[in-house]
């Protein structure tokens, strides 16, 4: 089974730097690292909602490289610091992001998991997320 990185242009220091693949292709699905709500300039929002908001940019844009959206992820795990704080929110954003319910096109599965923090001091969320590719490889 081959295997090929998937590297947005704006993420290929922290790739290097952190020796990691944003995403990586393997088989018919594409595994991304944990994107969470620090900006790519480094800086991290003291607003929940800016923070949400970056780390769903982030996975998307990693999910572009391979031509897919959120529409195309099957298993979703999301990490926080203060849970109950911003689970509304959360899940407001979360659904927002993927798209208008539609029973052809299930929600992909997801965990929330309460954590006692991230490497980046001030992150609140990261988010890994799993996609399927379709029935033609990109």
């Amino acid at each position: 089974m081959t295997r090929r990185a998937l590297l947005p242009p704006a993420m290929k220091d922290m790739a290097r730097n952190w020796r990691m693949s944003p995403g990586l292709v393997s088989g018919d699905h594409v595994f991304l690292t944990g994107f969470n709500g620090c900006a790519a300039d480094g800086t991290v929002s003291p607003d929940p909602a800016t923070q949400i908001e970056t780390a769903f940019a982030s996975v998307a844009e990693v999910l572009a490289e391979a031509g897919l959206t959120l529409r195309d992820t099957v298993e979703m795990t999301s990490y926080h610091v203060g849970l109950q704080d911003h689970l509304a929110l959360f899940r407001e954003i979360r659904a927002r992001h993927l798209g208008p319910h539609d029973p052809a096109h299930p929600d992909p599965a997801w965990t929330a998991i309460e954590v006692a923090g991230f490497a980046t001091p001030g992150v609140i969320v990261e988010l890994r997320v799993i996609a399927r590719l379709g029935d033609e490889d990109p």
